[in-house]
């Protein structure tokens, strides 16, 4: 609940995340990634955005032809994002519902789920729902991108788990926006994610976050991932 009060409260004043429409550039590499490598067209895709904030990353998918869902825990980015949608005559759903709790879709349902930056909030219990119920519903070789916080590499991670730590291992306290995150290592990486799915790539990137006008810079993991039969 604590989570989720933030998260709205997040929305209603941009400290943490952005309010751009433009998608993520490293989404936009995966999905041109998608097209040349493996073939995949964006046309008539079926997609789940996992913390689909404002939309930007489902309504791209959609106006490319994609058939797309976010599940977004804030009412308010989920109002944006409905707002945006229809702005652009899109037909992409928003629901309002964390990802942390059983997903409410028949299994195989989608060719492609996202996670871009959002599963770092969640608690064990809710990431152990997020990684089964990705699964189940990815249809067979299905893809999953991810975009996660890395440890490796990043002092500001460890300066956050030094003096500000969370209550679960990993993870630490933002008391600017009372939003707690995760970081992971490479090795806890592939040891989350390579039962379920097929790494195809995982690599490291630099970037810059943004808390409370105060630019930081952070390192991310990057991942590819399809569903293992």
């Amino acid at each position: 609940m604590a989570q989720h009060k933030a998260w709205e409260a997040e929305y209603n004043n941009l400290a943490l995340v952005t309010g751009s429409d433009e998608p993520q550039n490293d989404f936009k590499r995966f999905c041109k990634y998608l097209r040349r490598e493996q073939k995949v067209s964006l046309d008539h895709l079926r997609v789940l955005d996992l913390g689909s904030g404002t939309g930007k990353n489902s309504l791209f998918l959609s106006e490319n032809g994609a058939k797309t869902i976010g599940l977004e825990i804030s009412k308010t980015a989920v109002d944006i994002a409905r707002k945006r949608a229809k702005e652009r005559d899109l037909a992409s759903e928003f629901i309002e519902r964390s990802f942390g709790e059983p997903f409410p879709f028949p299994d195989n349902s989608f060719d492609l789920v996202l996670d871009i930056m959002s599963s770092n909030s969640l608690n064990e219990s809710e990431r152990e729902n997020y990684i089964n119920e990705t699964y189940r519903v990815l249809s067979s070789d299905g893809y999953f991108f991810v975009r996660l916080l890395a440890l490796d590499g990043d002092r500001h991670a460890k300066t956050l788990l030094k003096n500000n730590p969370g209550k679960e291992s990993g993870t630490y306290y933002l008391p600017e926006v009372g939003i707690v995150e995760r970081v992971l290592s490479r090795e806890e990486v592939i040891q989350y994610y390579s039962p379920f799915f097929e790494i195809l790539k995982l690599e490291k990137k630099s970037g810059y976050a943004q808390v409370n006008k105060k630019v930081f810079k952070r390192q991310y993991w990057i991942v590819y991932l399809r569903k293992k039969r």
